[in-house]
C-alpha cells in the first residue's frame, strides 16, 4: 500500500508541478513584472514550489 501511496502522491505533485509551470509560462507580460517574475525561470519556480 505504502508504494502505491507514494507513486500516486509523485504523480499529484508532477500534475501541480506541470500545471504551476503552464501558469507562470502563460502569464501576461505586465503581471510577471508586477511580481518580479521572469517567466523564463518557470520550471525553476513551479519546482520549488511543488517540491520544496
Amino acid at each position: 500500500m505504502n508504494v502505491l501511496k507514494s507513486v500516486r502522491t509523485a504523480m499529484q505533485k508532477r500534475a501541480l508541478y506541470l500545471r504551476t509551470k503552464r501558469e507562470i509560462e502563460k502569464m501576461p507580460l505586465d503581471v510577471a513584472l508586477d511580481l518580479e517574475i521572469y517567466r523564463g525561470d518557470a520550471g525553476k519556480i513551479a519546482s520549488h514550489a511543488v517540491y520544496g
